[in-house]
C-alpha cells in the first residue's frame, strides 16, 4: 500500500531497546492513546510477543498494525554484518517500510550503528548527502537545546560533510525546533582562527563563506553555555563530546547518593531537595526530548537511547511525527540542492 494524506504512518522497532518489547509497546499506546498526532503505527518484531503485550495492556485501538520479523539485532552485533545478514530482523524490516513508501519514519532504541547502516542502505541518503548526521541535544544553560553535529555517524569526515552537518541541522533547528537563524560553532581547541587540525582549518573556510550564521570556533566549555544553536565537529570528537555529556546525571546522582549516605541529617537534605533536583535536571533526561534524528537520509529515522522508558518511546514517535509534519525531508532536499558541493 502507498502511504496515504491523513495519518503519519511510523515503523516502531518493538525489539530494539534494552527492555523490549515491554516499553516500546507502552510507549507506542501512550503515543496513540494521547492523540497529540494522528499516528498509525506499525509495530515491528516478534509477532507473538508484540500481541501478548498488547492483550495485556487492553488496548484495543485500530491504529496499529504487527509486522513479524523474526531476528533481532543486539547491541553486542556489528552493525554492517548484522544488517546485511539479518534481513528478517525487526531494525531492517522497519527501514524496508520507509523504503517501500509504506511508513514516513522509522523509530529504534536499538543499535545506533545499524540504525545508522540500515537507514542509508534501504532508505537511502538524499541527493548530495555524503555523510548523515546524527544531530544530538545537548542542555544548555539557557534552558535551550543546542544540537551537536554529528554525534556519531561516521567517526572521520572531510571538511564539506562538516558544512552538509551544519546545513542539515540548521534547516531541522528552523523547520522542527523553531529556532530563527541558527547559530553555528565550529567545535575546536580555542576560539582563534589559526587553532586546530587540518579539517577545522578547511572547515571553518567553508562554514565562514557559506550561507549559515557561523560565529567561528568554539572551545568545549561553550557546548553547556548554549553559546551556539549548532556544534559542528566530526563524529570522533562529537561522540566522545555526547557520551561525556550522558555520564553527568549518573556522576551527580552518585555524588548525592554518597552525601545522603554520611548521615541521618545529609539523607533528609538530600530528600527534601529530591523533587527539587529532579526538575532541574528534567532536560538531562534522554526520555524527555524523544531519540536522536539522524538526518540526509530519504526519510525520517529517529534513534533512542537503549535504557529508554515507555516515555522516551513515546517522545521519540512524537519526534518523527513533528519532523513529518514539518516536511522536514523535503526541506532537506531543497538545502542540500542549494548548498551544491
Amino acid at each position: 500500500m502507498a502511504i496515504g494524506n491523513s495519518k503519519i504512518k511510523i515503523a516502531l522497532d518493538v525489539m530494539g531497546g534494552d527492555n523490549a518489547p515491554h516499553v516500546e509497546i507502552e510507549g507506542a499506546i501512550q503515543a496513540l492513546q494521547e492523540k497529540k498526532h494522528d499516528l498509525f503505527l506499525f509495530l515491528v518484531g516478534k509477532k507473538d510477543l508484540i500481541e501478548k503485550e498488547i492483550k495485556k495492556s487492553g488496548y484495543e485501538g485500530d491504529d496499529f498494525e504487527v509486522v513479524h520479523a523474526e531476528e533481532v539485532i543486539t547491541m553486542h552485533d556489528s552493525p554492517a554484518k548484522a544488517v546485511k545478514t539479518k534481513q528478517d530482523s525487526s531494525l531492517v524490516v522497519g527501514t524496508k517500510l520507509v523504503k517501500e513508501g509504506k511508513a514516513h519514519a522509522f523509530v529504534s532504541a536499538g543499535n545506533t550503528g545499524a540504525v545508522v547502516m540500515a537507514s542509508i542502505l534501504n532508505i537511502g541518503r538524499i541527493k548530495g548527502v555524503a555523510r548523515p548526521t546524527i544531530a544530538a541535544p545537548i542542555p544548555t544553560e539557557k534552558g535551550t537545546l543546542s544540537r551537536i553535529s554529528d554525534a556519531g555517524a561516521f567517526v572521520d569526515s572531510k571538511a564539506e560533510h562538516l558544512l552538509e552537518f551544519a546545513t542539515l541541522t540548521d534547516v531541522y533547528m528552523r523547520e522542527v525546533q523553531k529556532v530563527e537563524n541558527p547559530t553555528v560553532g565550529l567545535l575546536n581547541v580555542g576560539e582563534e582562527e589559526s587553532k586546530g587540525l587540518q579539517l577545522t582549518y578547511e572547515a571553518y573556510e567553508l562554514l565562514k563563506n557559506s550561507h549559515l550564521n557561523f560565529q567561528g570556533n568554539i572551545e568545549g566549555r561553550d557546548v553547556f553555555k548554549g553559546t551556539v544553536d549548532i556544534v559542528v565537529c566530526d563524529g570522533f570528537v562529537g561522540n566522545i563530546t555526547l557520551k561525556f555529556a550522558e555520564s553527568v546525571l549518573p556522576f551527580l546522582r552518585k555524588k548525592l547518593k554518597d552525601y545522603a549516605d554520611k548521615s541521618f541529617l545529609a539523607k533528609v537534605q538530600i530528600g527534601i531537595a529530591k523533587n527539587a533536583i529532579k526538575k532541574a535536571l528534567i532536560d538531562t533526561d534522554p526520555n524527555y526530548y524523544g531519540g536522536i534524528p539522524l538526518l540526509g537520509i530519504n526519510g525520517i529515522s529517529i534513534i533512542g537511547h537503549g535504557s529508554s522508558s515507555a516515555t522516551g518511546i513515546k517522545n521519540m514517535i512524537y519526534e518523527a511525527a513533528k519532523q513529518q509534519e514539518a516536511g522536514l525531508v523535503e526541506k532537506l532536499f531543497a538545502a542540500m540542492e542549494n548548498l551544491g558541493i
